[in-house]
């Protein structure tokens, strides 16, 4: 048994895909957004800010990527979550630095485990979901180990 933790990431390549591909679903569906992917840890892999986008959204794409990672579940699911939770329990967790419930937080998953998550922040609720998707199906499009 090793006394070193292996955390899952995606490669460097995978990241610039799926940037790549967020921007592109962003283009197509007219809206302008920051876009974070974070490895298995919460630590940020990658990051694209579209001109125009706002500036608040930078800092919450962050978030939303960090909590989907943290928690292995879209920042959706962790509202929903939240909502049957004790008040000081819902209360605690949302006070804390970078946790969200704001959906368009995804985590991602390689051959069964978890590599981080992208968080997108701009357009509308549904928007940034459909933009995160469209980002981690670019990472499955290849087998990435995340070795490289």
């Amino acid at each position: 048994m090793s006394a070193i933790a292996d955390i899952g990431a995606p490669a460097a390549q995978a990241v610039e895909r799926m940037l790549s591909a967020a921007r592109a679903r962003a283009e197509a569906i007219g809206v302008r957004v920051h876009v974070a992917v974070v490895d298995g840890a919460g630590n940020l892999a990658g990051y694209l800010r579209m001109p125009g986008s706002f500036l608040s959204s930078g800092e919450l794409a962050i978030d939303k990527a960090y909590t989907a990672a943290s928690f292995a579940m879209t920042t959706r699911d962790f509202g929903a979550l939240l909502e049957q939770a004790p008040r000081p329990v819902r209360d605690g967790l949302l006070r804390r630095p970078r946790l969200t419930e704001v959906p368009g937080g995804c985590p991602a998953e390689l051959q069964g485990r978890p590599v981080g998550a992208v968080g997108v922040s701009g357009g509308s609720e549904v928007e940034d979901e459909d933009i995160a998707a469209a980002a981690l199906a670019a990472m499955l499009r290849e087998d990435i180990s995340g070795r490289e």
